[in-house]
């Protein structure tokens, strides 16, 4: 990174503010009549250049009061369909009413910074820029629960987008924020569980890059708890494998030298092989000091002992309702692994709807 940084020192060109191309924004809220009309204050208020900006709101399937307090804002457009047919359906039916150069999708239950839709478009000055992620952030309580690793989780992963985008491109989106050009946007499959990756990552199939814009935020609350945070990375794991196999294409290191780099690393060896891996260096680390290896692998092993003990110490713990944040880490990396197998389980068997019940957050 820091060779790149001393031979291709040049910044990518910016749009001004009157430049800034037309552009929409999406929004796909199923059954959210709880937070919708916090959703509408939050995006009327986003700065963007006027008469620039459309706003559509899809409540596909929504059995609530959604689609008619959607309904009370004339500034939006509502697309709505009483039939349910899952997520992705809502964005494609949605796009089809798109006009603009640019698309921002957004989802209902988080809430943006009021220059994010000017900070992520701005990019699209460059034009080998085909799309921008913007930042994840969670809020937790100051009394927090083990959930409290997921925004230490976030706060890592987003760091690792910062590197990615620095390097190269992003390795995906996440739909709590991300933006496309219009023109490159492609129908995914109606049976994509990550349709926010794979919409992403089909930008990138075609040559163009993924831009990391960490001023581009979009916070939500943590999950309830740590069991609805375990389905929600159940779900993720499950789609993560079935992303792997539809974007095969991007394994090839001879077409896409440092994508390829970046995808396996960030993403595939993530969602197949590093809980396999894990208990295999714990495996193998105990036959080391049971050979009398040295007392190297002895230290290693007290340190994955210790690190395993504190996990199930920060289990026992949430369980009592004892709040210790520095067990939380572990037992959060563990849980996140054990989805990535329960997700693989899922998918394998065919477990995994399009349609799900999204996690209950705080």
């Amino acid at each position: 990174m820091r060779i790149k940084r001393l031979f291709n020192p040049k910044k990518r060109r910016q749009y001004g503010f009157a430049e800034l191309p037309s552009c929409t924004l999406i929004v796909a809220a199923y059954n959210e009549a709880d937070f919708i009309e916090e959703k509408i204050s939050n995006t009327l208020l986003l700065n963007y250049p006027q008469g620039k900006l459309e706003l559509i709101f899809v409540t596909d399937g929504s059995s609530d009061a959604t689609p008619e307090l959607v309904a009370k804002y004339p500034q939006i457009k509502l697309v709505h369909s009483v039939e349910r047919r899952g997520k992705i359906s809502a964005v494609h039916r949605a796009m089809e009413q798109v006009s603009s150069e640019l698309v921002v999708f957004t989802d209902a239950n988080t809430f943006l910074n009021r220059d994010a839709l000017v900070l992520m478009c701005r990019h699209y000055a460059d034009e080998k820029v085909g799309a921008i992620a913007g930042e994840k952030r969670v809020m937790i309580e100051e009394q927090a629960d083990a959930t409290a690793g997921e925004g230490f989780y976030w706060k890592y992963e987003s760091k690792l987008k910062e590197w990615d985008s620095e390097l190269y491109s992003v390795v995906g989106a996440a739909g709590e924020l991300f933006s496309v050009r219009r023109s490159l946007y492609q129908p995914v499959p109606a049976n994509s569980v990550l349709d926010d990756f794979m919409i992403s990552m089909r930008i990138a199939e075609q040559g163009y890059v993924i831009i990391y814009e960490p001023e581009a935020y979009a916070q939500e609350s943590s999950s309830a708890n740590v069991k609805e945070e375990l389905k929600r990375k159940v779900r993720i794991a499950a789609g993560g494998m079935q992303s792997v196999i539809w974007l095969s294409a991007l394994l090839n290191p001879f077409k896409f030298p440092v994508l390829s780099f970046q995808y396996i690393s960030h993403r595939v060896l993530r969602w197949t092989i590093t809980p396999f891996l894990m208990i295999l260096a714990l495996l193998l680390n105990v036959f080391l000091v049971l050979s009398n290896s040295g007392a190297l692998y002895t230290l290693l092993l007290l340190g994955q002992v210790l690190f395993y003990v504190s996990a199930y110490l920060g289990k026992v713990l949430e369980a009592k309702k004892v709040r210790v944040k520095l067990l939380f880490i572990p037992y959060y990396f563990c849980m996140m692994n054990y989805a990535v197998l329960a997700g693989l389980h899922r998918f394998f068997f065919g477990e995994q709807s399009v349609m799900w019940e999204k996690a209950q957050r705080k």
